[in-house]
């Protein structure tokens, strides 16, 4: 993947992402700046002023391309990378489809090193850039969730009356669903491993029973939560079951999280931020420990487009 230090890229492995007991541990992001209404920040919530890199593999970039759709917020260009990284990390095609119609780089790792303020750390995606000031906002996407939902006009994610029980649901879901996933599929150990997909399917048990009685997450709206969660389950079947050995039960084996998620995709516009192929692609990439020949699975065949039936 390689990582940045002071600045300048330097396409060598970065130190391993696990404790000495096989648990994956993931690393912090570390450009925390925010938009506010007022600009007291340094970055004003002002229209056609910011611009964002993801990757269409990525569940942490999927949630700001949720964000960023549910909000209505258009003017925020894309920069959208190849589907499997080299020895420069996420990189860009000269034009078409995975191009940088904003800097024209040929590797994400060219916008890290454009930041006036020099950066060390792991490349990655979301990064949401000001086009204006020249600098990185944020390479947190949970942060970038929050932030366009409350600078931005537009549907309220996260409505005060029920932000407790948003933010519950949400480390709930990051610890043992979004991450979990991950800890499960990058565990080095067999304790590591059965500890981690245990707490996996557990979350999922909690979250079926849940919605056994209400529409969405926390009651009859829809909020930030369920746009966090969604990313996971919209790769569980095609990628984790398979690639991340989170093979206990699928996700269309849960009645009611597998109505839920449909009822989701088929919510105007957000099929356009999902690419299962490309899902497949990135998940089934060479990987010496996960799939060292890097064959691309045919199946499964699943119809997210079947009524949810949920009224």
């Amino acid at each position: 993947m390689g990582l940045m230090i002071d600045g300048i890229y330097r396409a060598e492995d970065p130190p391993p992402d696990s404790a000495d007991d096989g648990t994956f541990k993931r690393q912090k992001a570390t450009i925390r700046n925010w938009i506010t209404r007022n600009g007291s920040s340094g970055f004003p919530a002002e229209a056609g002023r910011y611009h964002l890199y993801v990757a269409w593999n990525c569940p942490w970039a999927h949630r700001s391309l949720l964000a960023r759709h549910f909000k209505g917020l258009d003017e925020i260009g894309l920069s959208v990378a190849k589907p499997r990284r080299t020895d420069q990390g996420w990189v860009f095609d000269a034009d078409g489809e995975f191009s940088d119609p904003l800097m024209g780089v040929s590797a994400l790792h060219e916008v890290y090193a454009a930041d006036a303020q020099p950066y060390t750390g792991r490349v990655t995606v979301p990064v949401l850039w000001d086009k204006v000031a020249n600098r990185a906002v944020s390479n947190e996407s949970a942060d970038i969730v929050r932030m366009l939902n409350d600078a931005f006009d537009g549907p309220d994610l996260a409505p005060r009356d029920l932000l407790d029980e948003i933010d519950g649901w949400n480390a709930r879901i990051y610890r043992d669903v979004n991450n979990g996933v991950y800890r499960a599929g990058f565990a080095r150990t067999q304790e590591a491993y059965d500890t981690a997909v245990a707490e996996v399917f557990a979350a999922l048990d909690e979250i079926e029973a849940a919605l056994a009685d209400h529409r969405w997450l926390c009651g009859d709206r829809f909020t930030e939560a369920d746009l966090r969660l969604f990313p996971t389950l919209a790769r569980f079947d095609v990628a984790y079951h398979y690639a991340f050995k989170c093979n206990i039960r699928r996700l269309m084996d849960y009645p009611h999280l597998w109505a839920y998620a449909r009822e989701i995709y088929q919510m105007p516009g957000v099929a356009g931020t999902v690419r299962f192929d490309i899902y497949k692609q990135g998940y089934f990439s060479p990987s010496e420990l996960r799939n060292p020949l890097g064959i691309v699975p045919a199946g499964p065949v699943l119809d997210w487009d079947r009524p949810h039936g949920r009224g």
